[in-house]
C-alpha cells in the first residue's frame, strides 16, 4: 500500500501565492485595461451627450468641451460644461469647470440606485439683455428642456447635489458695478425622497455665500422637489452686513438715488402650490440715504410706476393663500429727501438724522394694523415727529397720520420758496402740524404751518435783484410783519384737504401724495399768492 508523501511547506507556500497572484491579478488587469479604454470612449460619450443635450433645450444650448468616464467608480465627470442663451451666447449664462456625477453608494444598501451630483466652482452670469430676452420669450422657462437636458448627464436620478464655491454675477446697465454673490455652498439631500416619504418637506438644504464682498446670507430649510407644478420650499433666511448702496445698479429710470447703508435681517419664507408665506422677523439698515428724484423727463415713467405699484398692491391684498408679513423694520441715521428738478428753482427737501419703525406690517387684514414712527430733522434743523396707524385695505387705503414739524430755519426752504412764492428769506423759523386720515376711499384731514420772525427783504442779500423784484418781497416782508402783530409773533395759516380717491386708473396713493403736495405748498405761503402780477415780471 502506497503511503501518503507529505507536499512541502515550500511548495504549498508557492502554490498559495500563485493562486493570491492569480486571483488579484485578473481584475487589476481587467481594471487597468478598462481604465484604458474609457480614454477612448471619452470623446465619443462627450459628443453624443452634448447632442442629446441640445436636442432638448428651446432658446438655449451647451458646449461640453471634456468628458472623463471613470469605470471603476462609475462615475463621470464633465469638464468646463457651459450653457448659452442662443439669443445672447456672451457670456455664457452657467459655467461648470468640475461637474460629477456619480452613484451615492450608501443608498445602494437600503436598495436605492440614485445619484450625487457635485458642482465645484461653477459661475453663473446674467445680464439685463438676457433677462429681457428671456421675458420677451413665448416658450415658458420651465418649457426650455432643463430636466430633459440634466438627465441625459447621468442615467440615475439626482438625489444629493453639491455646489462648492460658487458665483452668481449680474450686470445691469453698467458692466462696472455687477452684483455679485461668491463662496456659495450649497447642500441639498433627498431630492427623490427616498427617506421620510410621508413629509410635505422631506429633502433638507443649506445655503450660504457672500453678498456684494462684505455680507453674508445663510438658508436652512426644507423642501419637496418633487411637488407639483413646482418644488416646494421652507426654510430660515439670515443675513448680515450687506451694504445697500450695492443695489444702485438696479435703481433705473432716474427717479431714485441710492448712497450708503448697511442691512441686516431675519426671517422665514414659504413657497409652494399651496402656499405662500414670506415672514419678516427683523430688517435693519443703518446710515442710508435716499431720494426720490422727480423731473419733467421722468414724468410719464413715475405715473406709470405708481399705476402699476397700485395695482400689485391691490392684488395682493387680503389674497387668499398668500401672506407677507413684517414684524419690524427698524431704519436708523438715514437721510430721506425729495428732490424737485422740475420746479422753477429746483429744491431738495429731506429729513436727516432720520429713525424710522415699522411694525407688525401685512397685506392681511385678519393681521390687524400697523404702526410706523418717524422721528428726525426737517431740512438739518426742524425736529420731526410723525405716527402712522394703518390698516391691511381691503377696499382702499385705511389709515391716520400725524406730523409735527418744529423750528425749522426757513432760509433752507429759500429754493422752495422762490419756486412757488417768488422770494426767498433772509431770517425766519418754520413749524408745522398735519393729521390726515384715509378710509372707504375718501381722504380728510389738515395741514397748518406756523412762520416766525421772519424776514424777506434784506438790502445787502438782495443788491443783485431788480427793482421791481425787491419791491414785491417788501410788500411780502410788510404783509407778514403786519400778520405778525399779535402776542405770538407768528403767521399761521390752515388748509383743509379733502378728496375721493375712487379713479380706478390711478394709483390710490399718487392721489394721496398729489393732494397733500399741493396742500403743503399752499399753506406754506403764508396767505400770499403763488403768482401775482408783480412777482409774474421777475
Amino acid at each position: 500500500m502506497a503511503q501518503n508523501k507529505k507536499v512541502p511547506s515550500w511548495l504549498e507556500h508557492l502554490k498559495g501565492s500563485r493562486a493570491l497572484r492569480w486571483g488579484l491579478g485578473v481584475p487589476v488587469t481587467l481594471a487597468l485595461l478598462l481604465y484604458l479604454a474609457s480614454f477612448f470612449l471619452d470623446e465619443p460619450l462627450r459628443a453624443i451627450m452634448e447632442k442629446r443635450m441640445n436636442s432638448h433645450l428651446v432658446g438655449y444650448s451647451v458646449r461640453l468641451p471634456g468628458l472623463h468616464l471613470n469605470p471603476i467608480g462609475l462615475s463621470l465627470t464633465l469638464k468646463g460644461l457651459a450653457v448659452l442663451q442662443q439669443a445672447h451666447p456672451d457670456p455664457p449664462i452657467v459655467r461648470f469647470p468640475v461637474l460629477t456625477a456619480s452613484i451615492l453608494w450608501r443608498e445602494v444598501f437600503s436598495g436605492k440606485l440614485v445619484a450625487v451630483f457635485e458642482l465645484d466652482s461653477p459661475s453663473v452670469n446674467i445680464n439685463l439683455q438676457q433677462l429681457h430676452s428671456e421675458a420677451a420669450s413665448k416658450v415658458p422657462l420651465k418649457e426650455h428642456g432643463w430636466q430633459q437636458a440634466v438627465e441625459e448627464i447621468y442615467p440615475l436620478k439626482i438625489n444629493t447635489l453639491k455646489v462648492r464655491d460658487a458665483s452668481v454675477t449680474y450686470i445691469n446697465h453698467d458692466p462696472s458695478r455687477p452684483l455679485v454673490l461668491n463662496h456659495l455652498n450649497l447642500q441639498a439631500t433627498n431630492i427623490r425622497n427616498i427617506h421620510l416619504p410621508g413629509q410635505v418637506y422631506p429633502s433638507s438644504f443649506h445655503l450660504d455665500t457672500a453678498i456684494f464682498g462684505s455680507g453674508h446670507g445663510t438658508v436652512d430649510g426644507t423642501a419637496n422637489f418633487l411637488d407639483e407644478p413646482y418644488p416646494g420650499l421652507k426654510g430660515r433666511v439670515q443675513l448680515a452686513g450687506v451694504p445697500v448702496d450695492k443695489l444702485k445698479p438696479l435703481i433705473t429710470g432716474g427717479t431714485f438715488t441710492l448712497q450708503g447703508g448697511v442691512l441686516g435681517a431675519s426671517g422665514s419664507a414659504e413657497y409652494a402650490p399651496k402656499v405662500k408665506v414670506a415672514h419678516l422677523e427683523k430688517l435693519t439698515v443703518q446710515g442710508m440715504r435716499v431720494d426720490y428724484i422727480h423731473a419733467k423727463s421722468t414724468a410719464v415713467v413715475e405715473k406709470k410706476r405708481a399705476v402699476a405699484a397700485g395695482k400689485t398692491a391691490k392684488k395682493i391684498a387680503n389674497e387668499p393663500g398668500l401672506l407677507v408679513r413684517a414684524d419690524l423694520v427698524s431704519l436708523t441715521g438715514c437721510n430721506f429727501g425729495l428732490v424737485n428738478n422740475a420746479a422753477p428753482k429746483p429744491y431738495r427737501l429731506f429729513i436727516s438724522d432720520a429713525d424710522f419703525e415699522l411694525k407688525n406690517f401685512s397685506n392681511q387684514f385678519s393681521q390687524g394694523s400697523a404702526q410706523a414712527r418717524l422721528t428726525g430733522k426737517f431740512m438739518g434743523s426742524g425736529t420731526t415727529a410723525a405716527t402712522m396707524n394703518f390698516r391691511p385695505p381691503k377696499a382702499g387705503p385705511d389709515l391716520d397720520l400725524q406730523l409735527k414739524v418744529e423750528n425749522t430755519q426757513m432760509t433752507a426752504l429759500n429754493n422752495l420758496l422762490l419756486s412757488y412764492g417768488h422770494f426767498d428769506v433772509s431770517a425766519g423759523v418754520f413749524s408745522l402740524v398735519t393729521e390726515l386720515h384715509i378710509k372707504n376711499d375718501t381722504i380728510s384731514g389738515y395741514i397748518k404751518p406756523f412762520f416766525k420772525d421772519m424776514q424777506v427783504y434784506d438790502a445787502r442779500k438782495d443788491q443783485g435783484k431788480t427793482l421791481v423784484h425787491k419791491a414785491y418781497e417788501l410788500l411780502v416782508g410788510g404783509a407778514a410783519r403786519l400778520l405778525q402783530n399779535r402776542p405770538r409773533q407768528e403767521v399761521a395759516t390752515k388748509v383743509d384737504i379733502r378728496g375721493s380717491l375712487s379713479k380706478p386708473q390711478t394709483s390710490r396713493w399718487q392721489i394721496v401724495g398729489e393732494l397733500f403736495r399741493n396742500a403743503f405748498f399752499r399753506a406754506i405761503l403764508p396767505g400770499f399768492e403763488k403768482k401775482s402780477a408783480v412777482a409774474g415780471k421777475h
